[in-house]
């Protein structure tokens, strides 16, 4: 079956993400057609436009040096902030990714177009990413021209980058002009992407993070870059937390994070073995009462009492 698939943002409790994607395929969903993210969900987008499947990508994260993805420049990661913007450098991920898009041959988003007319939905990949030059949302690679660049030729790798970099924690992504950060910063979620008015052909599935309590209260932030750090992380929380539209309730996927913090790139395997099976668990219950031709009836109905209130 057909689906579009959008996925919420959240660091390293992305594995959460793949478990749910996993009982996704389990209940039949084995097409995704559009599928989109913000931070770690594009990461895991980009994943899913190139071809892979859920057990793929779980065995590509299981193999993943998680702590190595935080490269630390000359002088450690305070001169990296004062002087960068950022502890750490996003190069080993974008090394990681670019090594597994290429082996399914998707360099740049023209690799993989939809046969459609409309130029909103002719890239099967769309990343969501925040910046902070102009202080917008950006959607790639459908805002790409105003940077100069044809959509069709920016970069896959350094879109997913641009919309992965946790501001404080990871360097910002300068490019063409721009200053780019996570797009959690100002979209974590926009389930609504690929929406168009009328009954949709198929569902657009959303994979969003339900918070839970830390399993212990983390230690109280002391130094400066502490409290920014922590700032931040309080703000994407805050984007995860945000209630689901009404309307949108239905087709959302919620994966638990079992109190892990976004940036807890020490995780053990045992707790990423945790994190999967908490997505999947959460993906099974999910399509066990999923119903599609319910969930357009609902939004016939909702849509039906808006024109009547305006």
């Amino acid at each position: 079956m057909r689906a579009d698939a959008v996925f919420e943002g959240g660091g390293v409790r992305g594995i959460a993400l793949v478990g749910a994607l996993a009982a996704a395929e389990e209940a039949g969903y084995t097409e995704w057609v559009n599928v989109a993210g913000s931070s770690v969900g594009a990461v895991l987008a980009a994943l899913v436009a190139a071809g892979y499947r859920a057990r793929d990508i779980r065995v590509m994260m299981d193999d993943l040096d998680l702590a190595a993805l935080r490269q630390v420049g000359f002088g450690g990661p305070g001169l990296g902030l004062l002087l960068c913007g950022g502890l750490y450098s996003l190069l080993p991920l974008q090394h990681w990714l670019a090594k597994a898009l290429a082996q399914k041959g998707f360099a740049t988003f023209g690799d993989r177009l939809l046969p459609t007319a409309d130029p909103r939905y002719r890239h099967r990949l769309q990343v969501i990413t925040s910046d902070l030059a102009r202080q917008a949302l950006v959607v790639l690679p459908r805002d790409g021209q105003p940077y100069g660049v044809a959509p069709d030729a920016v970069p896959v790798a350094q879109a997913v980058l641009m919309s992965a970099s946790i501001p404080l924690y990871f360097r910002p992504v300068r490019w063409r002009g721009g200053v780019f950060v996570d797009g959690g910063l100002l979209s974590n979620f926009p389930v609504w992407l690929f929406d168009e008015p009328g009954a949709p052909a198929w569902p657009t599935f959303g994979f969003h993070f339900q918070d839970a309590p830390h399993a212990q209260p983390p230690r109280p932030p002391r130094w400066p870059w502490e409290i920014a750090l922590a700032s931040i992380e309080a703000m994407l929380g805050n984007q995860n937390a945000r209630q689901v539209p009404g309307a949108d309730v239905a087709r959302v996927i919620e994966v638990p994070t079992l109190g892990v913090s976004p940036t807890n790139f020490n995780l053990t395997r045992t707790e990423r073995t945790a994190l999967y099976q908490a997505g999947y668990s959460a993906g099974a219950r999910f399509f066990q009462r999923w119903s599609f031709g319910a969930h357009v009836a609902a939004r016939a109905a909702a849509a039906h009492a808006a024109r009547l209130i305006s």
